[in-house]
């Protein structure tokens, strides 16, 4: 479905002046939209300057600068537009287009701001803003359609990026399947490795840009298994080279490409928001979706008795009982849960049938009593819907925590590392006929949880826990039976722990998605964004070595427990103000929970768990939180060019400290570290610099909401935006790296401009 680029929070008063973009542009990344927040609301400005009915000298003036500075901006923006045209000829033609309409919609705006010099700007001698009001709506529209086609265009040619990139690892992919030489393998992996790591780094870019949470949540899925696949089809293709008769070494590693493919294809589906065929994707409804969704029709007969069926509703409440039977019927659901749901199902019928029945009679007469009956009637459907709902949480909840307890300790990988060694092929028949019984109810397990996730990124991480699953299990047997005919293979031995890894890795992370199913159910953390480490330029080196993971030991863990804790307490406090703020979208909100979410996972790290595995992975995301304050920081100067003047001096300073917190981190997270004392020093620095931001983060939230209010009363709360500031005007390209020079004409480069076009609010 389209979405209008004027939709987003801060820009919806631009409805009411006419102004509006393309209808049939799609604005499907933050940064694009955040871009577009400021013309639009700064043009919506302008327009009703119109509307005035006293014009002093000094408004005119200002009104003047305005439209100067606008056709400036223009301009500037306009020449990295045609700098771009020029760099992507296939996007020339429509590139070029939009930039003349927005040069010439820029010089007509100045044209009819052109009013400081006139002794009567009324007069329809001289065709001005106040004269022809019907014109400057038009060119503030073909300006704000032709700026918004620019950006879509610059953000195609990231897309475009990701195609590339995705398309040199499938060439590559191809050209490992058919090496036949360790010598030949060992070259192009280091090749592959490297458009891993560039793939890497753009599709994580991408992730942490979308606007939507779910093609969010589907990008990291997908990241994930390219990441975990990597090392996968370093071993397996070894094992192979090593042993190039065995069907099931072959199986192994045919397993892996095949899984790193559909990872790819999926990565540009989102991309491009497109699917094979045109077809549709049909995400499956969870039950707490469908009991959410059931409660709102129920509850809005209380507004209105007609606005839908019975019918309707009792479709509703017949699919949500058909998913309770993935419950009934599971053979791990224990036999009072399985009593409940079917006491509780039946309950949700009968309540629904007394539901209708006074429903009708109040369509038919709407008396004191029967509205009181409906009331009642809604209640206790509603309550039986929550008492369902807990029920089957429970029913999942439970019987997750139990499974992960019973496998924690992995007796079933331990004996098939044991027995494979042994080249013992009865006993590793055993063990994978206990493993696949372990993938089924793990399996299970995921789908049972993916009813009770609670939000849709949540429901896709069990979907793809469950995949994860059972593609891994397979893939761990295929390696053991490689070991137990080649029990002497070192290589075979090293590939069977990696699939091993993976299998308790993905153990671990279900033990931390089962704590956030259970947070989001008792209302502690909410739609929370998830963070993952990019991978790390140099890992999947050219010598094939692996790097041993540095991981905290459990003394250490001990000495930062009480940082850790600290900075958990942080990050709850930071969710509460945040949710404090009206405006949900506003940028300061949105990098405030970015933050809070990637001090959660940092805070995971300190007790052992979560995302963040080793201290490579803490330092990468200290950098990464480090960037995104020091957007938070960028933010507030923003917002302190609409205060008032005794306003911005305390927001300039909170926001030139945070720049300062922000440098120290990243130079803390980018410095070497040798040895394991220099590298618990450096996590324990790096812990204590994410506190101290997180304690003025804390500080800066209430700040910019009272403020944002202050400002929202209007009344003179608004100072004049300072004059054009072409210093920060920089564009140009890199001449030594020729094929980034794409990067520089991105969207960042036109976000700039764009930034820069401040007006001129009225006192």
């Amino acid at each position: 479905m389209a979405t209008s680029p004027c939709s987003s929070s801060g820009v919806s008063s631009s409805s009411s002046s006419g102004l509006g973009a393309d209808a049939g542009l799609e604005i499907r990344t933050r940064s694009v939209e955040q871009t577009l927040v400021p013309l639009v609301s700064q043009i919506t400005t302008l327009i009703n300057h119109k509307d005035k009915p006293k014009r002093s000298d000094k408004t005119l003036q200002a009104i003047q600068r305005v439209g100067q500075a606008v056709n400036l901006a223009v301009g500037r923006f306009v020449t990295v537009g045609e700098a771009i045209a020029n760099e992507n000829h296939e996007l020339k033609e429509e590139m070029s287009v939009a930039c003349i309409e927005a040069r010439r919609a820029g010089e007509t705006i100045a044209q009819l701001t052109d009013v400081a010099s006139l002794d009567h700007p009324e007069s329809d001698s001289h065709i001005t803003i106040f004269t022809d009001k019907t014109g400057v709506v038009k060119a503030a529209r073909l300006l704000l359609s032709s700026v918004t086609k620019v950006l879509v265009l610059a953000d195609r040619i990231v897309i475009k990026q990701i195609i590339t990139s995705r398309n040199k690892v499938l060439a590559t992919m191809e050209q490992l399947e058919k090496v036949s030489s360790f010598q030949e393998f060992v070259q192009i992996f280091s090749q592959f490795g490297n458009e891993m790591v560039e793939f890497a780094h753009l599709t994580g870019d991408r992730q942490n840009d979308l606007k939507d949470e779910k093609k969010k949540a589907r990008m990291a899925a997908s990241r994930a298994v390219l990441e975990k696949c990597t090392m996968m089809l370093l071993t397996a293709s070894k094992t192979c080279l090593r042993h190039p008769d065995c069907e099931s070494a072959r199986i192994n590693k045919d397993g892996v490409f095949h899984r790193m493919r559909l990872a790819l294809e999926q990565v540009i589906e989102i991309v491009t928001d497109s699917r094979p065929n045109g077809e549709s994707e049909m995400a499956p409804i969870s039950i707490y979706s469908g009991i959410k969704e059931f409660k709102n029709k129920v509850e809005g007969l209380r507004e209105n008795l007609y606005f839908l069926s019975k019918e309707n509703l009792s479709t509703m409440l017949e699919v949500i009982l058909e998913h309770t039977e993935d419950f009934t019927d599971s053979a791990y659901t224990s036999h009072e849960h399985r009593e409940h749901i079917l006491e509780l199902s039946k309950q949700a019928k009968m309540e629904l049938e007394q539901l209708v029945s006074v429903w009708m009679q109040a369509q038919n007469q709407k008396t004191k009593d029967l509205m009181e009956d409906l009331e009642v009637a809604i209640l206790k459907t509603c309550q039986c819907m929550n008492e369902l709902k807990r029920e089957v949480h429970s029913a999942a909840t439970s019987l997750a925590a139990d499974l992960l307890k019973y496998h924690t300790d992995h007796m079933v990988l331990k004996a098939l590392k044991i027995t494979g060694v042994e080249g013992n092929l009865e006993a590793v028949a055993e063990y994978t006929c206990k493993l696949s019984e372990q993938k089924e109810q793990l399996v299970e397990m995921c789908r049972l949880l993916r009813h009770v996730s609670g939000t849709e990124p949540l429901e896709i991480t069990c979907i793809h826990a469950e995949d994860t699953f059972q593609v891994t299990g397979p893939q761990i047997i295929s390696a053991a039976e490689t070991l137990a005919l080649h029990p002497s293979s070192k290589i075979a031995k090293e590939n069977l722990e990696v699939f091993c890894e993976a299998w308790e890795s993905q153990l671990s992370d279900m033990s931390l998605l089962l704590r956030e199913i259970n947070d989001v159910f008792e209302g502690r953390r909410g739609e929370k964004r998830v963070y993952l480490s990019l991978p790390r330029p140099g890992k999947h080196n050219a010598n094939l070595k692996a790097l041993k993971p540095v991981k905290l030991d459990s003394e250490e863990q001990a000495k930062i427990a009480k940082l850790g804790l600290e900075l958990h307490l942080l990050t709850s406090d930071v969710d509460s103000e945040t949710e404090k703020w009206e405006d949900q979208e506003n940028e300061i909100v949105q990098h405030g929970q970015g933050m809070s979410s990637m001090a959660y996972s940092m805070y995971l790290f300190t007790r052992g768990e979560g995302l963040l595995k080793t201290t490579q992975d803490l330092f990468h995301q200290a950098e990464i939180f480090a960037t995104e304050g020091t957007k938070l920081a960028s933010a507030l100067h923003a917002l302190s060019d609409q205060v008032r003047d005794d306003d911005k001096p305390l927001l300039l300073l909170e926001a030139e400290k945070l720049i300062t917190m922000c440098k120290q981190l990243q130079a803390t997270a980018k410095a070497s570290a040798q040895g394991k004392s220099a590298t618990f020093t450096k996590v324990d620095a790096c812990i204590l610099k994410t506190r101290n931001v997180m304690t003025l983060l804390c500080q800066l939230l209430p700040l910019c909401c009272k403020l944002l209010r202050k400002n929202k009363a209007g009344n003179g709360c608004l100072k004049p935006a300072p004059p054009w500031k072409e210093d920060r005007i920089r564009t140009g390209t890199n001449a030594r790296t020729p094929e980034r020079r794409v990067e520089t004409f991105g969207i960042k480069s036109l976000e700039n401009h764009v930034t820069n076009m401040t007006f001129l609010e009225s006192k």
